[in-house]
């Protein structure tokens, strides 16, 4: 066994250089082992990526097995309960997440982002329409969920042109949380109640606000901004 005299790592039998320094082997009581192979590739060569068609083909062929033998299976116990529905619309919805970006590398983020919650309504769609509940779905889990569209797209608008520091996507983070959970409250209170009784989501607002005032000042004031960035390592 030998080890590099320069930089003390352990030098392999196939080894004439260190391969972390690159300095010379020279030990005479072990002679460089010239037959054996060597533990590393010697040469340089770069992964040839893969195509992105071919992982899109391949997640549509993963995702549309699982579909097809739920459906399958389904048929074949002959239940009451359309269950397997569940499983073909959640891999509808994750077609929708994972293969498009793939085959368009160019989709504008805010379009994915409409995509993405275009499919969370439709599969919603799909669970209320097997449960008989498309009442609840109109009322409640549509505008949730065109609620929760609305907040992303805005945070892609604000973000997407340049690069957001730590304490601005602290702060958006912090005031779309409450802006959801405020919505949530409203819609939740007209849908069960009929009138909007401000209660749990006020909580949630104020310690929002709390956190807020303070990321807004460190973030307008220099010197508290570079104090926070060198005393949390941002």
């Amino acid at each position: 066994m030998s080890y590099c005299v320069n930089c003390g790592v352990e030098l392999d039998g196939t080894a004439e250089f260190c391969p972390l320094c690159q300095t010379p082997v020279h030990n005479p009581r072990q002679p460089v082992d010239g037959d054996s192979p060597a533990p590393f590739p010697t040469e340089r060569s770069e992964v040839v990526p893969v195509p992105m068609w071919e992982l899109a083909v391949l997640v549509s062929a993963m995702l549309a097995s699982v579909a097809v033998c739920c459906g399958l299976l389904n048929l074949f116990l002959r239940t009451n309960h359309i269950w397997s529905l569940y499983v073909i619309g959640a891999a509808a919805m994750l077609w929708v997440f994972i293969v498009p970006p793939l085959l368009w590398r160019k989709l504008p983020l805010p379009a994915a982002t409409l995509l993405d919650a275009a499919a969370i309504g439709l599969y919603v769609l799909l669970i209320a329409w097997e449960l008989d509940g498309l009442e609840w779905y109109l009322r409640l889990a549509l505008p949730v969920t065109a609620l929760l569209a609305l907040i992303l797209l805005v945070q892609v608008l604000l973000f997407q042109k340049r690069r957001p520091s730590i304490l601005s996507t602290m702060a958006v983070v912090v005031a779309s949380i409450a802006v959801f959970v405020v919505g949530l409250e409203l819609l939740g209170d007209l849908y069960f109640h009929g009138e909007w009784v401000p209660s749990w989501s006020l909580v949630v607002l104020i310690v929002a606000g709390a956190l807020e005032i303070p990321l807004l000042v460190v973030r307008r004031v220099p010197g508290l901004r570079q104090e926070a960035r060198r005393r949390f390592h941002m």
